[in-house]
């Protein structure tokens, strides 16, 4: 039998009419759509984002929002951000952000700090380190799993040796306090000077505690002295999380990095450390899509 073409045209349209109304339906009614079934296997690494730069305004609902429908599993809330994560919160206000995230498929997978130990001064550095247990506290109240912190320099009047071996001392102080509580503590490959690999290696000998890790931080220093291969081993067996720049970035082995990862097995979190932006989840999703890509799996 022929089709009139007339009818065939208007049947088509008012079809193509019918299907444009069900994603609105269907969002309401089906759950998020998995793209594991494309996946050559899944990830054993997990992806999540800190809110420096990208989350920096948005309050926790939506950076749940957000990480949702990016597929992101985690985030970590740095200080001084828009969702008010502080050590001001009373109790009440802790359990609901507890709860908040555990209603949800976003792991609040650690508190970010800015905390140093690298000071001189010894006054300022009890305060630090004091404070630093306030935020271990307030990290173990919302449910988090960890705090990161970091060195941020070598003073110039202290022997390099002398400044390496406080601040892992007090990594060793705070270690054992988190320990208690339930918190490991990530210490970030950042600053002049200290972020150089065998730098943070001498800090994590000083520290010398299992609840004491490094967040590897994806600096170009990465690449300075005997390479990229030879930093990654000084610190491989301490890895607690990683933060990663922009993926399309040519001038760091991002594929490498996560070949590394891999081999040794890691199962923490890669978090996006990456600029705002005004499309955030697409950026985000072309960022998972990127990262599942560098590791064959996409």
């Amino acid at each position: 039998m022929k089709t009139n073409r007339r009818k065939f045209l208007t049947q088509s349209t008012l079809g193509a009419g019918v299907l444009g109304l069900l994603p609105a339906f269907a969002a309401e009614k089906a759950p998020a759509a998995k793209t594991a079934g494309f996946l050559t296997r899944e990830p054993a690494m997990k992806l999540g984002t800190v809110t420096y730069n990208l989350a920096q305004d948005w309050d926790i609902e939506t950076i749940i929002k957000n990480c949702e429908a990016a597929q992101f599993q985690g985030v970590e809330l740095r200080t001084s951000h828009a969702h008010k994560v502080e050590v001001n919160l009373g109790k009440d206000e802790r359990d609901r952000v507890r709860k908040r995230f555990a209603d949800s498929a976003v792991e609040l997978m650690g508190l970010g700090s800015a905390f140093d130990y690298h000071t001189p001064d010894q006054g300022k550095l009890k305060s630090d380190i004091a404070a630093t247990k306030e935020y271990i506290i307030l990290a173990h109240d919302v449910g988090a799993r960890g705090v990161k912190v970091r060195p941020n320099g070598l003073p110039k009047e202290v022997p390099k040796e002398k400044t390496l071996e406080q601040i892992g001392k007090a990594l060793r102080e705070l270690g054992e306090f988190g320990d208690s509580h339930g918190i490991v503590i990530r210490l970030e490959v950042h600053g002049a000077g200290t972020s150089l690999l065998p730098n943070i290696k001498a800090i994590m000998d000083a520290a010398d505690h299992k609840n004491v890790g490094v967040c590897w931080n994806s600096n170009q220093t990465d690449l300075d002295g005997d390479g990229f291969d030879h930093n990654f081993n000084l610190v491989k067996d301490k890895i607690f999380s990683v933060h990663l720049r922009d993926l399309f970035l040519e001038e760091y082995p991002f594929r490498k990095l996560f070949a590394r990862l891999n081999e040794i097995q890691f199962t923490g979190y890669c978090l996006a450390e990456i600029p705002s932006s005004t499309d955030p989840v697409r950026v985000m999703k072309y960022f998972r899509a990127l990262w599942l890509a560098y590791q064959g799996l996409l």
